[in-house]
């Protein structure tokens, strides 16, 4: 099977090289409303190159049959392409083979961490995975800050075990610290779970501080990895995490795809979410036994031309090269905060664009919904996302409903930017919200 070449990772990733990428994205050259797309929404969903969409169709034109079952020749290609996919998704962040799982989106692989705790809980996986056991008295500590998809399923765990649910409360301007986490770490916490980069704020964690204090009490490690895995280099390894999630329509992959990383030992102890065909070792009407991680969290039918396609991304974004585009993202990330600052009755949320922070910026505009923001941005051709951004504890917690936001990517080039924040400057005399 042929796919599409990468881009050569010989340029730097300035304003031409971005306007230059964009050329490679066949989504990006159209028009809106009359004018041309200005994408600012890759914090949703990023857009997908034309290498990845051919590795895809190459896959099903070429390759496609079931995988790990039959014994003919597509069978067999097949077989060997899911396999390589792993392989070269694993080396993009740094971890083994036999470390990832592939599930239909991050939101489902931090459930089978929760879901798979859960079961350890109600005795599920025996003295093996007794070390993940939960009970009342142990805690669960994550941050207010954190992605519904990395808070409720903590929820649920703690109602299902009897733990105590605590969080780390962000400040003014919807960030925390190491010591706000410090203050609540103590021996009764058994899991921390965090986003490494907000969605809201493009915080960026301290994540090795956190690893430090939850190694120090014995806590597991869980690590929301969506904006940091397609934004910037992470090594998981050397981030010394137990779990990390992420999900491929972010990184310039396909839908329905995420990954699930598990240090060996902790895939090793945690039960299976779900269970079916295809991660089962014997089956008996009495009793079934279960294949080794990572079969064993791949139950039913698998992605496989979706896995295809997340590893040409991987490929993509590591020729262009991924310290490139976090330095590119974070230039555009702080020009964001400081140049919508400067707009009347425009408010930034989170830090000061001295503040280390991704490429994203979340504002709120006086007077102006958010849906009515992102609107109007919309008829001069800009996508924004205009909601709550699934955290509604920190829009709360900061006193709102909602927020627009603009989010980068390896695309995004000073025009682009050039024309949101022109826009912006007409939103709230449109509204007449400047009287």
């Amino acid at each position: 099977m042929t796919t599409s070449e990468s881009p050569a990772s010989t340029a730097r990733l300035d304003d031409r090289r971005a306007q230059e990428l964009r050329r490679d994205f066949p989504v990006l050259s159209q028009e809106v409303h009359g004018r041309p797309l200005v994408y600012l929404d890759f914090g949703a969903t990023a857009q997908r190159p034309r290498a990845v969409l051919d590795a895809e169709r190459a896959f099903l034109s070429e390759h496609n049959a079931a995988v790990h079952r039959g014994a003919h020749e597509l069978a067999a290609l097949s077989t060997g392409d899911f396999e390589d996919a792993r392989a070269t998704v694993a080396e993009f962040i740094g971890a083994d083979v036999d470390e990832i799982a592939w599930q239909s989106g991050a939101t489902d692989a931090l459930n089978t961490v929760a879901l798979g705790i859960g079961a350890a809980s109600r005795g599920r996986g025996g003295e093996g995975s007794a070390p993940l056991r939960l009970g009342p008295g142990d805690e669960i500590l994550i941050t207010e800050a954190e992605h519904h998809a990395n808070l409720v399923p903590w929820q649920e765990l703690a109602l299902a075990t009897g733990a105590a649910l605590r969080w780390i409360p962000v400040n003014e301007r919807g960030t925390w610290t190491i010591d706000d986490a410090r203050a609540l770490v103590s021996p009764r916490t058994r899991i921390i779970a965090f986003a490494h980069v907000s969605n809201v704020t493009g915080m960026i964690a301290p994540v090795a501080e956190l690893v430090e204090l939850a190694a120090a009490v014995g806590a597991i490690t869980v690590l929301d990895a969506c904006q940091s895995v397609p934004h910037r280099p992470v090594d998981v390894h050397a981030l010394g995490i137990d779990f990390a999630a992420f999900s491929g329509h972010k990184m310039a992959g396909p839908n329905g795809i995420g990954v699930l990383y598990g240090r060996r030992e902790r895939l090793a102890q945690l039960p299976p979410a779900r269970t079916g065909g295809s991660m089962i070792e014997v089956v008996a009407m009495d009793g079934t036994t279960f294949m080794d991680p990572p079969t064993r969290f791949e139950a039913g039918t698998q992605p496989v031309s979706q896995a295809v396609a997340l590893a040409e991304a991987c490929r993509y974004l590591r020729a262009v090269g991924m310290e490139e585009i976090r330095r590119h993202e974070e230039a555009i990330g702080a020009r964001l905060v400081r140049e919508l600052s400067a707009i009347p009755g425009v408010a930034v949320l989170g830090d000061g664009p001295d503040a280390p922070r991704s490429g994203l910026a979340s504002f709120a505009v006086e007077g102006v919904h958010s849906h009515d923001v992102s609107q109007f941005l919309d008829a001069a051709g800009i996508a924004v996302r205009g909601g709550h951004h699934c955290a509604q504890p920190l829009h709360r917690r900061l006193g709102l409903t909602a927020s627009t936001r603009a989010s980068s990517y390896l695309t995004t080039s000073d025009d682009e930017i050039d024309a949101l924040l022109d826009a912006l400057r007409g939103v709230r005399a449109y509204f007449g919200a400047d009287r």
